[in-house]
């Protein structure tokens, strides 16, 4: 019990690292939870500070999620990793390195599916590529990630995850709570809004320019 309440906590601090943070910091000086949606996660760095600069978060924050979700079988843990994924999904978007002040769940719940469950994976990730190319919104595909694994789990017998899947879903929608009041207002960019370039930042000292 101590081992699996201890790499719980490790996994949250492994989700705490703030990679946009740290991309935005060191290579351009600034702080990205100051720009364009003012979220630090892989789309807003993508947005503003370009395309290595979002790739780059992009593979930190879902490799965030893996390795916490793998850190059971490491030590040998008779425990589900899902649950250490998880947490390191709380860790992104409430993190104790950076204030409190996270991302939005999706790339690290990415990370975390790719090791706990390859096929709910599938479902959740087909779900928001789907949902975002056909609305144009990624917060539509973002929130479509925590009802797709909710309704996986009541048609699937081999999980039983249902409350906790119910809770993650209604965790996406608190953090796209400023994506939803926009969406409702009539002024939510679309993924193709050509406003959107007028976020990009450029880089400090010609580091990870496009």
């Amino acid at each position: 019990m101590f081992m699996f309440w201890l790499l719980l906590l490790i996994s949250y601090l492994i989700g705490s690292f703030p990679s946009a943070l740290i991309v935005g910091k060191l290579l351009y000086g600034v702080d990205i939870r100051e720009h364009g949606s003012k979220n630090p996660g892989a789309t807003n760095t993508l947005r503003v500070l370009g395309k290595k600069s979002g790739i780059a978060v992009l593979i930190m924050d879902v490799s965030k999620g893996s390795l916490a979700a793998a850190l059971p079988q490491y030590f040998h843990l008779d425990a589900e990793p899902l649950y250490f994924g998880l947490a390191a999904v709380i860790g992104h978007c409430f993190p104790i390195f950076a204030g409190f002040r996270g991302g939005k769940a999706i790339a690290t719940t990415a990370g975390a599916l790719l090791i706990a469950n390859l096929p709910l994976f599938a479902i959740a990730y087909v779900s928001f590529f789907f949902m975002t190319i056909f609305t144009r919104y990624v917060f539509l595909g973002s929130i479509s990630v925590g009802l797709s694994m909710v309704i996986y789990d009541l048609f699937s017998s081999k999980l039983d995850f249902e409350l906790l899947f119910f809770l993650f879903f209604l965790l996406l929608i608190y953090l796209h709570r400023s994506n939803l009041r926009n969406f409702v207002l009539g002024i939510e960019p679309k993924i193709n809004d050509k406003h959107l370039l007028n976020d990009r930042i450029p880089p400090k000292n010609g580091g990870f320019k496009m």
